[in-house]
């Protein structure tokens, strides 16, 4: 028997081309925050966000847990807790600051670097592997993925339990997500 989610996947970015954009990251009235917000609110936040028509991005990834009678459920998780990432204008900022969900506002210093980040991210989250989160980013040798569903991302590949991992970090949070090494070929960079 398939898995139930508990409640329905709800948009993890709004709009649906924000990270496609030409270039989202710079420009006169709109730039990028990162939103630290209260305890376990990621998911209300986005949803006022939403409302109020301001474009977010708060990666979401699938978490199976077993429950007591043998049932597995899924549930939408965000990668970062705590974090949801907002481009807009500094009207928009206040809004979404005045949400009652938001503990602060942390102003994002390379917007293009963050952006990048965050397509990154997202790919990775699209290609349906099991991600682990990565609250601190090892040093290690900088690639490329070449072939598969990951071609073209660019991490840091470490060694954890004697296996090769892509660490895909996000830089402004000096956190990220990791994936293992299989079958992909990878080149340096």
């Amino acid at each position: 028997m398939p898995p139930m989610p508990i409640l329905p996947r709800e948009p993890d970015i709004y709009p649906a081309d924000l990270l496609e954009r030409l270039d989202p990251s710079v420009g006169e009235t709109s730039r990028w925050w990162a939103m630290y917000t209260l305890a376990r609110r990621e998911k209300e936040l986005m949803r006022r966000l939403r409302a109020l028509d301001i474009p977010f991005y708060a990666p979401l990834v699938v978490r199976r847990t077993r429950s007591p009678g043998g049932r597995v459920r899924e549930s939408h998780v965000p990668l970062f807790a705590g974090y949801v990432f907002v481009c807009g204008s500094e009207e928009q900022r206040q809004q979404a600051v005045t949400t009652n969900c938001v503990s602060r506002c942390l102003a994002v210093p390379d917007a293009v670097q963050l952006a990048h980040d965050l397509r990154q991210i997202r790919q990775l989250i699209e290609t349906d592997a099991p991600l682990t989160v990565e609250s601190r980013i090892d040093s290690g040798r900088a690639v490329r993925v070449r072939s598969g569903p990951m071609s073209g991302l660019e991490g840091t590949v470490v060694q954890r339990r004697g296996r090769d991992w892509l660490v895909v970090a996000v830089e402004f949070l000096g956190q990220g997500a990791s994936v293992l090494l299989e079958d992909f070929q990878v080149e340096p960079l």
